[in-house]
């Protein structure tokens, strides 16, 4: 007998070993008939997958996270499967999940075309219908390369190549069709069910490498339902009418161009959403104690040697090299020597570097210190993407150094921080992950239980409900993710709360106990926003670039009916300036119902038309952004109103 522990805390004891589909019918015929895979202490299985010890065991369905993520693997096999059938010698390549979906890129001589989508569908269902069964089989890696090779699949060969000599090699069965892959899969291709959709083509290097031959990207999405798959489909056209490049251009934003590959070219009423939010993240954060700092653009590699980035995140760094001048007077200026310095990717090693100038006492801790850090990290060129992807990034970045008794009300602190900004921005749904130890981490496992232990505790006392992610923390130390949904139900990962007990040590960063020796202090990687740049990208589509009036680029535009009310206009959008709103005038020769139809395009929040009467009676007429009404109102009513609505919400 065996006994497998179920999610929900109770204990089956069972006669073992039992295969996943087994245990599933064990428990109800019903779970068993939705069954798709089965989670063995953690580690999701194919449902064939004996159990022969005690376990904690889920059944995976189509209604878990587990189980949509094997619906889309499926979905993308499948996909290959009738793309193959329909043209003969197409090679299939690499085919992972997405967020949202699937893809799979193909090496096929002539291009695919839209109208292929809709045959390769219907081809899809047909092998649904078919209910193929799908079997793992363990093959050597050199059986593995042989028959890939004499099939044509060169790619595919490739791929096998390098997985190291004497490895074995897992090939699934799909039907008569196969394919290299580890798995877990669906137990045949019926379980698939058919609300999936392929939504568009793409090109795509080999290996992600622009020296490699170019090959064709079918993008795909699946669901658990066709309800399901009918609210994404609803989401992604709503997501395309909120395209936050397009709402820059109407409003004038910003732009990108080639010669400056990821970086943002702000203008004027761009950046003033930027300094409306930097200057309230500013306040908020001295009202909660953190000390702002700046730190170098260009560190020496040795810094990002001893921190791990080196070795872990080389490839992602913009480095240079630092030309050492020459003493022999008879040599070239330089002397060709050189030392690597790298443009930083993050603030972390320069922080620490703050933090060990001078001698730290256990009464300077918690020490919080906070910088809006220009970052630079090298993206792959496909994947830059406006303000969501970018290469330059300004973060909202902060280190608490503290000791390992203040995790817990730093971490407490920072929670509430964090809620109340999201609230302030006008984001309510939130939801809390815990990631927990990996594998492959440094530390002892005492402190990582104390580390996990402060955390959950912080979000316990806090109220706050989370899910546990085992085996997803950082390689030094547990953290928190915090992930909101905007207004049409895309999640966002956002704010981070890192807790790491590694770099202190690597950058040999101490303070002075009370015991009068020397502790590593812990150190706290938070951010709220994150990346500037991709929560204003964010923020534009959420709003649809409607913003609350204190972050509207132009709050309000005083345009005149006739030439006769310029004067007017002028007193009126002084008195707005002396209140503190951003204001423009619109005093050109044309009809008012144009120009109201064009800051309405602006998303201007306030459209204030002067004209004679409203000039002799001291009076203004206000018409609010996707309002057809108009109010008249007293100028000085309309100042105060305004005023008071534009006041950013941490002043009010």
């Amino acid at each position: 007998m065996i006994n497998l522990k179920l999610p929900d805390g109770s204990v089956r004891e069972v006669e073992g070993p039992i295969d996943g589909l087994a245990f599933a019918g064990s428990i109800a015929k019903s779970l068993a008939k939705k069954a798709l895979a089965i989670k063995i202490d953690g580690k999701v299985k194919d449902l064939s997958t004996v159990i022969d010890h005690d376990a904690i065991v889920e059944v995976v369905t189509a209604q878990t996270d587990d189980g949509l993520e094997i619906l889309r693997h499926d979905c993308a096999h499948v996909m290959a499967e009738a793309v193959q059938e329909l043209f003969p010698g197409t090679q299939v390549t690499i085919g992972p999940v997405i967020e949202n979906g699937f893809y799979y890129d193909f090496a096929r001589d002539e291009p695919f075309k839209a109208e292929d989508l809709e045959k390769i569908e219907a081809k899809m269902r047909e092998i649904v219908d078919r209910n193929e069964p799908i079997t793992r089989e363990v093959w050597s890696r050199d059986e593995a390369i042989a028959y890939f090779k004499k099939i044509g699949e060169d790619y595919k060969a490739e791929l096998i190549e390098s997985i190291p000599a004497g490895e074995e090699v897992s090939v699934y069965r799909q039907g008569e069709w196969l394919d290299l892959c580890r798995g877990p899969h669906l137990p045949s291709t019926g379980k698939l069910g058919k609300a999936f959709k392929l939504t568009k083509l793409a090109g795509a290097y080999w290996r992600g490498d622009s020296r490699n031959e170019m090959l064709q990207r079918i993008y795909g999405t699946a669901w658990a339902n066709d309800n399901d798959l009918k609210a994404y489909l609803t989401m992604v056209e709503e997501a395309e009418r909120r395209d936050h490049r397009k709402i820059a251009r109407e409003m004038d934003l910003f732009h990108l161009q080639e010669e400056a590959q990821g970086s943002v070219f702000w203008h004027p009423k761009g950046w003033r959403i930027w300094q409306a939010l930097e200057q309230y993240v500013r306040r908020r954060i001295d009202e909660a104690g953190y000390v702002e700092v700046r730190t170098p653009q260009l560190l020496d590699s040795k810094f990002w040697e001893q921190s791990g980035h080196w070795g872990k995140y080389r490839e992602n760094m913009f480095v240079v090299p630092d030309e050492v001048p020459s003493t022999d007077e008879d040599a070239p200026v330089l002397s060709g020597k050189a030392k690597l310095m790298a443009i930083k990717p993050m603030n972390c090693p320069a922080h620490v570097q703050i933090f060990k100038q001078g001698v730290k006492s256990y009464r300077d801790l918690p020490l919080r210190m906070a910088e809006f850090g220009c970052c630079h990290r090298n993206e792959p060129h496909g994947a830059l993407h406006g303000l969501m992807r970018v290469r330059q990034m300004t973060q909202d970045d902060a280190h608490i150094f503290c000791t390992e008794d203040q995790i817990k009300g730093e971490t407490e602190a920072f929670v509430t921080l964090l809620e109340s900004v999201y609230d302030d921005m006008g984001f309510t749904d939130l939801k809390v992950r815990l990631a927990l130890r990996p594998e492959q981490r440094v530390g002892s496992d005492e402190s990582w239980d104390k580390a996990e232990k402060a955390l959950e505790e912080a979000l316990n006392d806090l109220g706050r409900e989370f899910t546990l992610a085992p085996g997803e923390g950082a390689f030094y130390g547990p953290k928190l993710e915090f992930h909101l949904k905007d207004a049409i139900g895309r999640s966002w990962q956002l704010g981070t709360l890192q807790l790491d007990f590694n770099l202190p040590e690597r950058l040999d960063a101490s303070y002075i106990g009370e015991d009068g020796g020397k502790h590593r202090p812990v150190m706290l990687h938070r951010a709220v926003l994150g990346s500037l740049e991709r929560f204003i990208g964010i923020l534009i589509e959420h709003y649809e670039g409607k913003f609350p009036l204190w972050l509207a680029p132009v709050q309000a535009v005083v345009a005149t009916i006739t030439s006769e009310a310029d004067e007017y206009a002028e007193k009126v959008a002084a008195e707005l300036r002396a209140a503190g709103l951003r204001v423009e005038m619109d005093l050109r020769n044309e009809k008012i119902n144009y120009k109201v139809r064009e800051h309405s395009v602006g998303k201007v929040p306030a459209i204030l038309v002067a004209g004679k009467r409203e000039a002799e009676e001291n009076t203004i007429s206000v018409r609010r952004l996707g309002s057809q009404q108009q109010q008249t109102m007293s100028l000085a009513d309309v100042v105060k109103s305004l005023a008071e609505e534009a006041t950013p919400p941490d002043l009010r």
